[in-house]
């Protein structure tokens, strides 16, 4: 018998906003994250902007010898998922720690390590290499760490999906628990990129707005869009089998009842034509639901601020849902606050999910001015809206052709 899924616990560390509760006060107030790059000198660099995190000091969270044997990406892991295990309240005297599992990914993994270990071995050879280069700088640290940290003892698995990966974490874990694998478990994205290596290897790709004024730099669904900012942090959320929640008397932040996945098989970058993947994995989500298209109130897009993404994802929502439902659903990024989290993005646009559904609240694509005739779905522009959200969809799409759509519900006993 598939079991019922919920939402009992959120934690985020993001550009802005160093807890979920302050990260959607801020969502909610339209705050944008983006500003100059303060980590490392930028002058032979094209792209001037990215989204930090602000007034962040690993001290405070970790101690000492722990802070120097994780990377940056691991740190966020691990903060954000304290967060979301203590809002759980799940402990080792109401749940049995081995059937609570890990499933946090990163795009990357430890950037920053790589890039430090890489250069001091050109530079001062193989002998001055840290020992601990590689449980560093592997992807799969965050979900060990997260494990270690917090005592953990199901499954503990690192998705690797590059922009998507969040987002599968979340419906990969929502699965193992539907079919009982797992009471628990804590889920979501993990991202450190902004790094000289970082912004360089995506800004020659040609995939990040080299725009100087933050306010028109990530800017989804717009016309003048020219690619995307990079953002970094870390979202958990934890997701509970719904009797093991209710024994426990666990606040419930709304229900997950549909995760759809697919893959584009076209090309490394570039999405396939009409958004023919995405589709796909919407489709699938809203079957898995069990749901009608014009059921769902909000999408969380993936939005990236690229031409090919948004022009991309609005087809493929339009395919997905149908003419006319296409035509009242709400759909907004807020990438646009946040930059694109990349590994991470998945993670906090869940929380973007429950949150709505939770407040009864639809977040704006901010800084939107001018319109793109390819983009004419209702993308909530500049203004949040106040709404009832039964249903809220996220979607991201990974580079490799990595497709991936969650559905939440309002919880309804």
């Amino acid at each position: 018998m598939e079991r019922r899924v919920v939402v009992t616990g959120i934690g985020a560390i993001t550009p802005i906003g160093n807890t979920a509760k302050e990260f959607w006060n801020s969502i909610k107030e339209e705050k944008c994250g983006i500003d100059e790059i303060t980590r490392f000198d930028t002058s032979d660099l094209k792209v001037k902007l990215a989204a930090e995190v602000k007034g962040f000091k690993s001290e405070d969270y970790l101690d000492r010898k722990a802070s120097r044997r994780m990377d940056l990406y691991t740190k966020y892991a691990v903060i954000a998922s304290r967060e979301a295990l203590k809002d759980s309240g799940i402990t080792e005297e109401n749940t049995d720690m081995t059937r609570v599992g890990t499933v946090i990914g990163s795009g990357i993994g430890g950037l920053e390590t790589m890039e430090k270990d890489i250069v001091v071995c050109a530079n001062k050879g193989p002998d001055r290499v840290s020992p601990f280069f590689i449980p560093m700088g592997i992807p799969n640290m965050a979900a060990g760490n997260v494990s270690i940290d917090l005592g953990l003892k199901g499954e503990s698995v690192a998705m690797v999906t590059a922009c998507a990966t969040g987002t599968h974490s979340i419906g990969e874990s929502y699965r193992m628990i539907k079919h009982g694998y797992q009471d628990a478990v804590l889920a979501g994205g993990t991202e450190a990129p902004i790094t000289k290596t970082g912004v360089a290897g995506f800004q020659n790709l040609k995939a990040l707005s080299q725009a100087t004024d933050k306010n028109r730099a990530s800017i989804p669904f717009d016309a003048e869009r020219n690619g995307f900012v990079m953002g970094e942090g870390a979202a958990v959320i934890v997701l509970e089998e719904l009797e093991h929640a209710k024994k426990r008397g666990a606040h419930i932040y709304a229900e997950i009842v549909g995760y759809g996945a697919s893959s584009d098989a076209y090309h490394i970058t570039s999405p396939a034509p009409d958004g023919e993947g995405a589709t796909r994995a919407m489709v699938s989500a809203i079957e898995d639901a069990k749901i009608k298209p014009e059921d769902i109130t909000y999408i969380n897009a993936h939005g990236t601020s690229t031409h090919l993404n948004d022009a991309g994802e609005t087809m493929a929502i339009k395919n997905a849902l149908g003419e006319e439902a296409s035509k009242k659903v709400l759909v907004s990024s807020t990438k646009s606050n946040t930059g694109h989290m990349l590994g991470a993005a998945g993670g906090v646009e869940a929380i973007v999910c429950v949150k709505a559904i939770e407040d009864g609240y639809v977040p704006a694509t901010i800084n939107y001015k001018v319109e793109d005739p390819e983009c004419d779905l209702d993308i909530v522009p500049n203004k949040g809206r106040n709404i009832d959200v039964k249903y809220a969809m996220s979607n991201s799409l990974g580079f490799g052709g990595h497709n991936a759509s969650i559905i939440f519900k309002k919880y309804e006993g």
